[in-house]
């Protein structure tokens, strides 16, 4: 049990390693599914490596002992976790758990600002044009009852032509279908379970914004339009005045970092991706298996060694109250 139980605290970090690449080179709809659930995963089983470490060293307490009716001896004798990693593997969890809460409770705030904003928007179009020279462009998800809209800046009108409003609209229209915010609000879930998990959170970040690209440059039948509005978007706001903070559940043609910083990094890979024609894939049902195997193999050996030191555990208590 000792050498399993540390393993699956360490799978991060392939996953990480791979979290790029990935987004780079899978269908962003596969990447961002494939990378969401791994990377939900990984944090939850972490976690529960965690917590079986804490019930090894808990479980040597006489007072524990007595309540559970086996022999503290036995399981000093046969637990080859120390005390000193029992409380530290507690006082990690206790972190991560703190961790997890404060960003889920930080996600859910976002979420409802984000409904109440589209909520309080004039009309009930999905489209609202705000009187704003700074150019902006985004989408806010709504919550059942209270529908998403999309907000865009007459400054932000200004500075495309009516084809490339046309694949900024469609660009949006697709994150707020295929709820993107969710996928994003899960892996920095996992990331603030699980620090070594957040390159895999920026790489979902950027995969649904090649999602959204790709089904808009699909809706409008023109990959080079698309990569032309990102491209003049990103131009328009970098040279434009600061914007306004919004939500975190907020999701715009230019990602969700809302500074002129943003361009330096996803904005040019996302042009060069839509430059290209995109890459199709022969294996069966149009899925990358090698991807697939890997990711399915690093979360499936971190959940068999968690469940095999529990197993171990429990086979100690058994001995240990025969």
């Amino acid at each position: 049990m000792h050498l399993l139980i540390y393993l699956p605290l360490l799978f991060p970090v392939p996953a990480a390693l791979a979290a790029r690449p990935l987004a780079d080179r899978l269908d962003p709809r596969l990447a961002t599914w494939l990378l969401t659930a791994s990377a939900l995963a990984l944090a939850c089983l972490s976690c529960a490596a965690l917590g079986v470490l804490a019930v090894a060293g808990l479980v040597r307490l006489p007072l524990v002992a007595y309540v559970g009716h086996w022999s503290a001896s036995t399981v000093r004798k046969g637990d080859p976790v120390s005390v000193i990693e029992a409380v530290a593997a507690a006082a990690v969890l206790a972190a991560a758990a703190a961790a997890g809460m404060r960003m889920l409770w930080r996600r859910i705030r976002a979420l409802a600002a984000s409904a109440f904003e589209a909520a309080c928007l004039p009309g009930r179009s999905q489209l609202v044009v705000v009187d704003d020279a700074v150019p902006d462009a985004y989408a806010l998800p709504g919550l059942p009852g209270l529908p998403g809209r999309i907000v865009v800046s007459t400054g932000m009108l200004d500075a495309l032509d009516p084809a490339d409003r046309e694949a900024m609209l469609a660009h949006e229209r697709v994150h707020l279908a295929c709820q993107h915010y969710a996928f994003v609000a899960v892996a920095h879930l996992a990331a603030a379970v699980n620090p070594l998990l957040r390159p895999v959170a920026a790489a979902v970040a950027y995969t649904v914004e090649r999602w959204a690209d790709e089904r808009a440059a699909t809706i409008c039948g023109d990959r080079r339009q698309v990569a032309r509005a990102v491209g003049k978007a990103a131009l328009a706001t970098a040279h434009g005045p600061a914007r306004r903070r919004l939500p975190d559940a907020v999701l715009g043609l230019l990602g969700r970092r809302r500074g002129p910083l943003a361009t330096a990094g996803p904005v040019p890979r996302r042009v060069a991706a839509l430059l290209t024609e995109p890459t199709t894939s022969s294996a069966p049902l149009g899925a990358p298996l090698l991807p697939l195997a890997g990711a399915a193999a690093v979360v499936g050996s971190s959940a068999l060694c968690a469940l095999a030191a529990a197993h171990d555990l429990h086979l100690l208590l058994e001995l240990a109250g025969a």
